[in-house]
C-alpha cells in the first residue's frame, strides 16, 4: 500500500477561496490529504473518471468540462467542454467502451448521452430525454428531478435515478447511436426521495438510498434476460436517530473490497456505516454517529479502509475519521482542511486505470 500513490480530486462550487476542482495528495498511513494544486472549473458539483483512468469528466456551468490526467502525478490539463443543451447536470458517468459520457439533469429532470472521443475530447449530444411527472411549480416532489445516472456493472443498461418522481427508469443504450430505450420503471415508494445508486462489487446486487425516507434499499439484480431484474430484499433506516424527522440521506459509497457501506445524512450531520454479507448482499449497521460538521453531502473511504473522509458543505471543510469496525466507532484525526462549498470527492490511483466498478464507486 506503501508503494502505491493515490490523490483525491474534490469538486466545489466557485464561491469564496475555491475555484473548481482541487487536487489532493493522500497520506494512506496516516489518513489525511495535502492539496498539491487547483484547476478553475465553473461549479464543478460532480466528478468521474473514463474507465481507462486517462480523462477526469467534472460537471460545469457550461455542461461538461473533461481534464486529462497525468499518468505520473494525477495532475490535470483542461481538453475541452461541451454544453448538454438543457440545464446544469448534477452527476457523471461513463460506459465501459469509453464511447458515451451519461448526464443526470436534476434541475430539468433530463437524462443526457453526450459522445466521447478515443483522444479524451466531448464530442456532440446524442440523446437526451425529459422525464414526466405532475410539474407541480411550488413543490419539490412531484416532477422530475434526475439524481443518478449509472451503467449496470454488465453494462448492458443504464439507471436513472429521479428522486422527484421516485422512479429508477431503466434504459437500454444503443451502442452505435447513443439513443435511449425505456424498458422499464423500478418504482420506490411515493415520497422516499431516491438519490444514488450503488451496485456491490459481485454485481449481484444494488443499493439505492432515499433522501427523503432516509432508508438504503438492498435489491438484488439479474441482467441475463432481455428486461433486468431488480427484487427490492431489504430497507434499512440511514439516520442516527430513527426519531429525528429533519434528515436528508446524501453522501453512498461502497467499499473497495466490498464489505461495507457508507451513507451520510443532512440534518442530523451523520455517517453510517453497514457491513454487507457477500452471500445475500443484507445490510448490517456497524455505527452511526455524528461528524461534527453541517451537511456531509459527500463521503468516501481511504483505499485501505481505516480512514473515512466526509465533505461538509456547509460548514466549509473536509474531516478525516479512523474506523473502528469491531467497537463501532469514530475517531476524528488531524485538523480539518477549510475548502469553501466542497459537492464530491474522487480518490484516485495514480498510473493505473480503474475497473468499471471501482469507477461506480467513486462516482
Amino acid at each position: 500500500m506503501d508503494k502505491e500513490k493515490y490523490v483525491a480530486y474534490v469538486g466545489t462550487y466557485t464561491h469564496g477561496s475555491s475555484v473548481g476542482v482541487h487536487v489532493y495528495d493522500l497520506d494512506v498511513e496516516n489518513g489525511y490529504m495535502t492539496e498539491r494544486d487547483v484547476v478553475p472549473v465553473n461549479n464543478a458539483s460532480h466528478l468521474t473518471k473514463s474507465d481507462n483512468g486517462k480523462y477526469l469528466y467534472s460537471i460545469a456551468d457550461e455542461g461538461v468540462e473533461v481534464l486529462k490526467i497525468d499518468p505520473e502525478t494525477g495532475d490535470l490539463t483542461p481538453i475541452n467542454k461541451v454544453g448538454i443543451d438543457g440545464m446544469r447536470g448534477c452527476f457523471l458517468s461513463t460506459d465501459h467502451r469509453g464511447k458515451f459520457l451519461f448526464v443526470a439533469g436534476y434541475h430539468d429532470g433530463k437524462v443526457t448521452v453526450v459522445h466521447t472521443h478515443r483522444d479524451g475530447r466531448l464530442g456532440s449530444v446524442m440523446d437526451g430525454i425529459f422525464h414526466k411527472g405532475l410539474f407541480s411549480v411550488a413543490e419539490r416532489n412531484f416532477r422530475p428531478h434526475i439524481s443518478c445516472v449509472m451503467p449496470t456493472p454488465d453494462q448492458k443498461f443504464l439507471c436513472v435515478v429521479d428522486c422527484g418522481i421516485d422512479h429508477i427508469n431503466i434504459y437500454k443504450v444503443n451502442p452505435t447511436s447513443g439513443k435511449l430505450k425505456l424498458l422499464d420503471v423500478v418504482r420506490c415508494e411515493l415520497e422516499s426521495g431516491p438519490r444514488l445508486i450503488r451496485f456491490s462489487k459481485d454485481g449481484r446486487f444494488a443499493y439505492v438510498n432515499c433522501e427523503l425516507s432516509n432508508e438504503i434499499l438492498v435489491y438484488s439484480y439479474d441482467g441475463s434476460g432481455k428486461i433486468p431484474k431488480f427484487e427490492l430484499l431489504q430497507k434499512e433506516d440511514s439516520r442516527m436517530d430513527k426519531k429525528e424527522l429533519r434528515c436528508a440521506c446524501s453522501g453512498l459509497r461502497i467499499a473497495p473490497s466490498g464489505k461495507y457501506l457508507y451513507t451520510s445524512s443532512a440534518g442530523d450531520n451523520s455517517v453510517s456505516i453497514f457491513s454487507i454479507d457477500p452471500e445475500n448482499g443484507m445490510l448490517t449497521k456497524v455505527l452511526s454517529l455524528p461528524i461534527s460538521g453541517k451537511y456531509p453531502k459527500d463521503i468516501d473511504v481511504f483505499p485501505d479502509e481505516k480512514t473515512l473522509v466526509t465533505l461538509n458543505h456547509e460548514s466549509n471543510e473536509i474531516r478525516f475519521f479512523t474506523i473502528d469496525y469491531e467497537r463501532g466507532l469514530l475517531v476524528m484525526k488531524g485538523r480539518p482542511i477549510k475548502i469553501d462549498t466542497p459537492n464530491c470527492i474522487l480518490i484516485s490511483k495514480v498510473g493505473e486505470p480503474e475497473d468499471e466498478t471501482a469507477q461506480q464507486e467513486n462516482a
